[in-house]
């Protein structure tokens, strides 16, 4: 067992893999070596890449027992595809494969837990496991522990080898039979395909499945024809109104909306405000919220952004339609109205995430994010964020992008109410600690504003913030008033099993989550 650099005790070893304890946000060197699954191939003239079936194309792809399936999230709570195609491979007696969407988001019917029961999946790599996965991965249901990566590392895993997937399976709104697809056009659009194009081209087959085949050649190609092996066509990929459910919803609460006021505060008076500056507002009830109150202030001072970067909702979308906004960078879209304004004009544009948050390559989007929202379970007095375990010690979220956003953020800001139900969600230590502390800049509650002395920018936050009517309340003060209101905890009891395993976005292990004792 070694203790990384925020305290917590990693295993040596998980089976054969050696684990590399967290060691700060920049301080590991990405491989020398890139290594990818694609190889060559070709298509004569005249051939068809159409299969009649998903079963034939998975038949023709050569999936066998052992191998690595992907998928991409875009559709969220919407997605009709993940289901259809484990339901065939298990018709078909494939098992013991890792499954390695881009992230588990709630699917209910069929449900994953089923597929893990009955050997189908065995393993399984991804941002985060909600729901009924969740809970069965938090009670020990499986034998491996998941692995849970940051939408960043992803792309960087898949790169040096740590992820090579077998085939991917890529659901596209629209897709001609060649294989050109984006997820924007046709009756069921998700929007961005960005969680998807590193799949696309690095998987060693690629299987793009559509309820709308178009004309060859389909304009804008999100997707390219050299990258895909085969086309399905199905009757229904997914259902684009249930994409903002969820996380993504957008809330009416008054809490979350004092705090969404709060932030855009901050952030007209944190100094980072200034024409042409870039933001990121994240999933998340009240950072989405956020956004209609920093319209408000970019009009009162007459300030014009010069990107939105990350998952869009449709209020980043009118910001953009009114001119206070002038290009917007979809990685993922968060609502069926951004999902079809992708592609309706040459400055919203879509993002591959390798090129959005990958910490190993030679420049992401995030590096580049002047003020970034991030939405959290719990923050400690250390400033450390939970983002993936509850109040029992349950899977609520995933890592998403949080943790990539923070390091490369001038100003990270994580919003959060002080305490949910009779749980207080400022506390003297996070039970799971997913983005590191020195990264975030300050935290934002309804009772007030916290801003961390060991971030980078802490003088200069301070020095500007200290200047406006922003109440701001040491995060020590903060968490007695939490406890004061709701009681203290008690801890939450584990085995010694190891169920998963969080990585940083570098591929380090910032903690791992161990089974809870019943």
């Amino acid at each position: 067992m070694a203790k990384n650099s925020v305290g917590r005790d990693i295993p040596e070893y998980i089976g054969n893999r050696k684990l590399i304890p967290y060691m700060g946000p920049f301080e590991k060197e990405p491989d020398s070596i890139i290594k990818v699954n694609k190889r060559q191939s070709k298509i004569l003239p005249g051939e068809s890449k159409i299969k009649s079936t998903i079963k034939d194309a998975i038949i023709s792809s050569g999936l066998k027992d052992g191998m690595t399936i992907s998928f991409h999230h875009h559709f969220r709570e919407g997605d009709k595809v993940i289901g259809l195609v484990l339901t065939i491979i298990k018709e078909l007696g494939i098992k013991n494969l890792r499954f390695a969407p881009s992230a588990v988001i709630n699917i209910k019917n069929p449900s994953i837990v089923d597929f893990v029961k009955d050997g189908t999946i065995s393993r399984i790599e991804a941002s985060g496991i909600r729901g009924q996965l969740g809970d069965a991965v938090i009670e020990g249901f499986m034998d491996e522990p998941v692995v849970l990566r940051t939408h960043g590392s992803r792309p960087r895993a898949i790169e040096s080898g740590e992820l090579s997937i077998d085939i991917a399976f890529i659901a596209a709104s629209a897709s001609d039979d060649y294989g050109n697809a984006n997820g924007f056009s046709g009756p069921n659009a998700c929007g961005s395909l960005g969680y998807a194009m590193i799949d696309a081209k690095s998987a060693e087959k690629v299987i793009v499945i559509t309820d709308t085949l178009v004309d060859f050649p389909c304009v804008p190609a999100s997707i390219s024809q050299h990258e895909v092996d085969y086309v399905v066509v199905v009757d229904e990929i997914g259902d684009s109104a249930s994409i903002g459910k969820g996380a993504a919803r957008v809330t009416k609460n008054p809490r979350d909306l004092l705090i969404a006021k709060n932030t855009a505060n901050v952030i007209a008076n944190c100094g980072y405000f200034n024409d042409g500056f870039t933001f990121l507002t994240g999933v998340g009830a009240t950072s989405i919220a956020c956004i209609q109150f920093l319209r408000e202030k970019m009009i009162e001072k007459n300030i014009k952004a010069g990107a939105a970067i990350g998952g869009i909702p449709a209020a980043v979308v009118k910001l953009h339609e009114e001119g206070l906004v002038k290009v917007v960078e979809a990685v993922q879209c968060f609502d069926a109205e951004s999902a079809k304004a992708l592609g309706q004009s040459n400055t919203i544009c879509e993002c591959d995430n390798n090129v959005y948050s990958n910490v190993h390559n030679k420049g992401n989007m995030v590096n580049k994010v002047d003020i970034g929202i991030l939405a959290a379970l719990e923050v400690d007095t250390d400033f450390n964020v939970n983002i993936l375990t509850g109040s029992s010690g349950e899977m609520l979220g995933g890592l998403g992008g949080g943790p990539d956003v923070a390091a490369g953020a001038q100003v990270s800001i994580v919003t959060i109410p002080l305490f949910r139900g009779r749980t207080p969600s400022i506390v003297k230590k996070v039970f799971t600690l997913c983005t590191p502390g020195e990264t975030v800049a300050l935290v934002v509650t309804e009772l007030g504003v916290s801003i961390n002395p060991k971030h980078k920018n802490y003088e200069f936050l301070k020095e500007n913030l200290s200047k406006s009517n922003i109440k701001i309340i040491p995060i020590e003060d903060l968490q007695q008033m939490a406890e004061e209101i709701t009681g203290t905890p008690k801890p939450i009891e584990c085995t010694d099993k190891v169920v998963a395993v969080v990585e940083y976005r570098d591929g380090t292990v910032i903690d791992v989550i161990r089974q809870i004792k019943k």
